[in-house]
């Protein structure tokens, strides 16, 4: 296995003592529990440039707003954030389904907030992709076509088919939110956790987790149901941080599936007030995951040790992607009181 230089940044995260916040930004920092230090990926700037020349290569970015889109969103810098010690060519990847679900995902809300149905064409033409590998008929159905096949190339018959069916789960989940943008009071915080585990778009990528690894896991170390409770641990964690970074605009926007305007909704509370009460809910779930990990590590093989760093990887950097992305700078000018 190649040695691989991971690159190390003199950031502290977690709970700080006697450091009032003053910005939401703060609050978060102060106040969110982050065991993981961060890393980055000494091949971010090779993704960086490919993720351009891909999304270029589809058309993706002749539209000038989904460009400015990309470049306050730096989808290579959270790749390798989340994959600091994968190989160049798997980053590549992860860099371009980043980019590619924030173009997707951006695409599905601004026609799903119109109206729900208008939705069906583009996310059917995902799911006859994912499932069935149908021509696309668009320029974002062409580009996930490109993007399965440089997964086929890359994984295990096995991994891919994970991968599809992760995709689609996640397809499927963007029909939910348009649903509950019609009816925003109706979705408390069960109801909100339940749909953003499918719109997360985490979980595809935990397949690529598993190709990066030495060996394959073998079945019953995949679906063991300690590792099947990691993954949802993770992804959830992974997913809800993001949502106290971007409450201040997803609230602008008129956003509905955040934890913490979920929590906002339910608690008729403020939203420094929320973005408390979805901090408490992430720290215990972040404990959770670093419990359950570190108990089943004396059982593991080397692959699987490293499919749960992976895991971990994904709740690391969405934190300190999160934390300076231009796309979240808003949080940075709201007060936390």
């Amino acid at each position: 296995m190649t040695k691989v230089s991971v690159e190390h940044e003199d950031i502290t995260a977690g709970p700080q003592a006697g450091n009032p916040a003053g910005s939401l930004k703060e609050l978060i920092e102060s106040e969110l529990y982050m065991p993981f230090p961060p890393l980055r990926n000494p091949h971010e700037s090779e993704a960086a440039a490919g993720v351009e020349e891909w999304l270029r290569s589809w058309g993706l970015t002749d539209d000038p707003a989904v460009a400015a889109m990309i470049a306050r969103t730096r989808p290579a810098e959270l790749a390798s954030y989340n994959s600091p010690t994968m190989d160049a060519g798997v980053l590549r990847i992860v860099a371009n389904q980043i980019a590619y679900q924030f173009v997707f995902d951006d695409r599905a809300e601004e026609i799903g907030r119109r109206r729900p149905s208008s939705l069906l064409p583009m996310l059917c033409e995902s799911v006859g992709i994912l499932r069935d590998g149908r021509p696309p008929t668009t320029p974002l159905g062409a580009a996930l076509f490109d993007l399965q096949r440089q997964v086929e190339e890359r994984c295990t018959p096995d991994q891919a088919a994970r991968w599809a069916w992760h995709g689609r789960e996640y397809v499927h989940g963007l029909l939910y939110e348009a649903v509950a943008q019609t009816d925003p009071p109706r979705i408390r915080v069960g109801l909100c956790g339940s749909i953003r585990s499918l719109t997360a778009g985490v979980e595809p990528f935990y397949p690529l987790c598993e190709a990066a690894q030495p060996h394959e896991l073998s079945p019953d170390e995949l679906w063991h149901p300690a590792m099947r409770r990691l993954r949802r641990l993770s992804a959830d964690a992974a997913v809800w941080i993001p949502d106290l970074f971007s409450a201040v605009k997803e609230q602008r926007e008129g956003g509905v599936i955040n934890l913490a305007l979920a929590y906002a909704r339910e608690q008729h509370c403020t939203l420094p007030q929320a973005v408390r009460l979805a901090i408490g809910r992430i720290n215990r779930t972040i404990g959770e995951f670093e419990r359950l990990a570190e108990r089943i590590r004396p059982r593991s093989s080397p692959a699987a040790l490293g499919y749960v760093d992976g895991m971990a990887g994904w709740i690391r950097g969405c934190y300190y992607w999160s934390r300076d992305v231009p796309r979240y700078a808003d949080t940075a000018a709201a007060p936390a009181g």
